[in-house]
């Protein structure tokens, strides 16, 4: 497939911008780019031809931290007090959602965050899963979800204590099961992890069980780090040793560990990630609602560190992402010159890459010869110039996911014209809205 006539957003190395370009696609990669007269001319026997019209190519989006899990927190009322901090958060919303999953829920939960996945121009997502009293076979059921609506996803159960030492082996029992399920059954879309939720909600029993597992199966560790003040409170009170010093002394701090939030750490533990090389997510608008803090990103990107963006269950708009990832660094120096643009965006698809590299080797977010085909059109008519130079300033400040008319992952379109052609929207909707219903009543008895 040829697509042609599109303005070319490369996010390259050389951060090229082609105007009147075009790009060919063959056996699921890119094969070539330029400018639309050259690539015409080169392949004048190309069968197909598709007519972009005009609009911007830029690759897909990457998620580094997701979860399915929340989509049916949408709307949903709390009894009683609202939560006055992360621990009541997680106590009066999350632990009780996750409980009132039923395997049913857990897909169609799934299914509505792929279907805003794939309308905002996201391809790849990073998911953490937890669902207590469905936890055999509940990968399995997000898989199916993914697979049917053709994006890639790297799954993963969230092992934790807090149900139990019997609910923390099933949870690493599933790990281990659907990493034997993908080697025998490997799929281009899918990948496996050992989930963790965080050091506060895991014993050093528990959290070497998973580092063991993880070893065993060649799986990266995908785990919370410090999003609230509690996590680093217990460790110090418990183990005298901070939350990624506990990590790093317990064998789960590595190149191969996916760190999300990092925000309440020292400056010994940031020089902890950066001598593990382990990878940091970064969900400024979950962050921001959770009143948890402000994650020191650029003294984290100023070590080396990776430092991608997720988005922690909120909407998969990486356009919103990364223009509060910009914002919310300035507001918290208080500084106009705080992280800028190019850095977001270097975040949301070159980190993100990289982030993704742990599961799949190929994984890019940059429009180069041999790359996945993974790549969205948009219908943005930009009004002062588009270069090289400022392309990141006109995605944070232009661009935004409901501008996205077309989806492709691994050269097959998801969406056209606003149009999925994987997944019946409505229909997911009202299933999901039973599905729903179902937990929303469990949720009222706990």
């Amino acid at each position: 497939m040829l697509i042609d006539n599109a303005t070319l957003v490369t996010l390259d190395a050389e951060g090229r911008v082609i105007e009147n370009g075009a790009l060919l696609i063959r056996e699921g990669r890119i094969a070539d780019l330029g400018e639309r007269t050259t690539l015409r001319a080169r392949y004048p026997d190309e069968r197909e031809v598709f007519d972009a019209g005009g609009k911007v190519l830029l690759p897909g989006a990457i998620c580094a931290h997701t979860h399915f899990y929340g989509a049916f927190a949408r709307g949903l009322a709390i009894p009683g007090e609202p939560p006055r901090n992360f621990i009541e958060v997680l106590q009066k919303l999350w632990w009780r959602l996750d409980r009132a999953l039923d395997l049913e829920g857990v897909k169609y939960s799934a299914l509505v965050c792929l279907v805003d996945a794939i309308k905002n121009g996201t391809t790849t997502l990073i998911d953490h899963h937890a669902s207590p009293d469905a936890i055999e076979g509940a990968l399995d059921a997000i898989a199916e979800a993914v697979e049917q609506a053709g994006v890639r996803a790297a799954l993963c159960y969230e092992v934790t204590d807090r149900n139990g030492l019997d609910g923390a082996r099933r949870g690493i029992a599933e790990n281990a099961r659907f990493a034997q399920r993908l080697r025998a059954q490997p799929s281009p879309l899918l990948r496996a992890a050992m989930g963790i939720h965080a050091s506060f909600t895991v014993s050093d029993a528990t959290l070497e069980a998973c580092v063991q597992v993880a070893e065993a199966h060649h799986l990266p560790i995908h785990i919370h780090v410090a999003e609230d003040i509690a996590d680093e409170d217990d460790s110090f009170n418990k183990y005298r040793m901070s939350v990624v010093e506990r990590l790093a002394t317990r064998g789960a701090l590595s190149a191969r560990t996916l760190c999300a939030h990092c925000i309440h750490l020292s400056d010994r533990e940031l020089d902890l990630l950066a001598q593990h090389s382990a990878k940091v997510a970064h969900q400024p608008r979950s962050n921001m609602n959770n009143g948890v803090g402000v994650a020191r990103v650029s003294e984290m990107l100023a070590r080396g560190i990776c430092v991608g963006l997720g988005n922690d269950g909120f909407s998969n708009d990486p356009f919103a992402e990364m223009k509060a990832a910009d914002l919310l660094q300035k507001i918290a120096t208080r500084d106009p010159r705080a992280l800028g643009a190019d850095k977001a965006v270097r975040m949301a698809y070159a980190n993100n890459a990289t982030i993704a590299r742990l599961f799949w080797e190929e994984a890019s977010a940059a429009l180069t010869i041999g790359a996945p085909a993974d790549l969205v059109l948009l219908d943005y008519v930009p009004f002062t110039p588009l270069t090289a130079a400022n392309a990141p300033w006109h995605m944070l400040f232009g661009m935004s996911g409901g501008m996205v008319t077309h989806t492709m992952v691994g050269g097959r379109w998801l969406m056209v014209d606003r149009v999925l052609l994987m997944l019946d929207e409505h229909e997911i909707a009202a299933k999901a809205r039973e599905a729903a219903a179902r937990a929303w009543q469990k949720f009222a008895t706990l």
